[in-house]
């Protein structure tokens, strides 16, 4: 079995970031971060941590503004929208959960789309299914940059999605799409899903539910991408997957270091792309 490792392409990503960051502050411009969290979960504290390390790395000026689980709907619209007026910040990402009323759709609205580097404004993902120019979901772009990278072709596969979120199962169905993969979308009100997954050539899973898909639900050399990211009681990580399908799969994507790590390289990247104020370099996977 193929192990589908993402550390070396996010170094490769980070390498490149790094040295635009450089440029841009040369310039005199630094590239500027700022992540808005209302959460008390765990995996979002440390998905955080992991962007601001990152960041630090590559020579991004990250902030985290932490408003608490109890942060009020308005209260978040409120932040995005005066750092989206902000000239000195560049690119903004608001994290998940969010707290008990606020809507991510809603929400996202308030940050401005040239700043929306993480592709959560509706403006983005209209354009993302339209073919127009846009910050992809950094989730959702690591995953085609993650098969691309281990040489899984897909033209004319079979995919399934497993999740509808519009922070990866959505805009991941999409850019499956856009390289020619005939693609099914499961959800929690999918009947039998073992079977609809079994008729997967890629599987890509972003349920949020640790060990959902086992051996049962994967078709012998089936290449599976796993996008879970649960916090387990030791303070570590668990996909959506159970490690077990390794015994079944012709790949898999560990967890931790699969998608994770691309995705946050991914988000730097845009970062960069977002302070070099080319609006015709958000690009999609498809066109990276």
């Amino acid at each position: 079995m193929t192990v589908l490792a993402g550390r070396e392409l996010a170094a490769d990503i980070r390498a490149g970031t790094a040295a635009r960051a450089a440029e841009l502050a040369a310039s005199g411009r630094p590239p500027r971060l700022t992540v808005v969290t209302a959460t008390d979960d765990e995996a979002s504290a440390w998905y955080v941590r992991s962007i601001a390390t990152a960041a630090g790395k590559a020579g991004i000026g990250c902030e985290v503004e932490d408003l608490g689980a109890a942060a009020s709907a308005s209260g978040i619209e409120a932040q995005l929208a005066a750092l989206s007026g902000d000239p000195t910040v560049d690119a903004i990402i608001l994290t998940t959960p969010l707290p008990g009323g606020a809507r991510l759709a809603e929400l996202a609205e308030a940050i401005d789309p040239a700043k929306d580097v993480d592709g959560a404004n509706p403006v983005s993902l209209g354009r993302l299914m339209t073919g127009l120019p846009a910050f992809a979901p950094a989730t959702a772009e690591a995953v085609l940059r993650l098969l691309d990278h281990h040489g899984v072709a897909l033209e004319g596969r079979r995919a399934v999605v497993v999740g509808r979120s519009a922070v990866v199962g959505k805009p991941v169905a999409q850019l499956l799409l856009d390289r020619n993969a005939t693609v099914t979308i499961c959800h929690s009100r999918t009947r039998d899903l073992a079977a609809v997954t079994r008729e997967a050539e890629v599987l890509v899973v972003a349920a949020g539910r640790a060990g959902l898909i086992g051996p049962g639900f994967v078709a012998p050399g089936a290449i599976v991408v796993d996008v879970g990211t649960n916090a387990t009681p030791d303070g570590g990580l668990a996909g959506d997957v159970d490690p077990a399908v390794a015994d079944v799969a012709g790949a898999l994507s560990p967890v931790p270091g699969g998608v994770g790590p691309v995705t946050t390289a991914l988000l730097l990247r845009h970062v960069t792309v977002a302070a070099s104020g080319r609006p015709d370099a958000r690009t999609r996977a498809r066109s990276e």
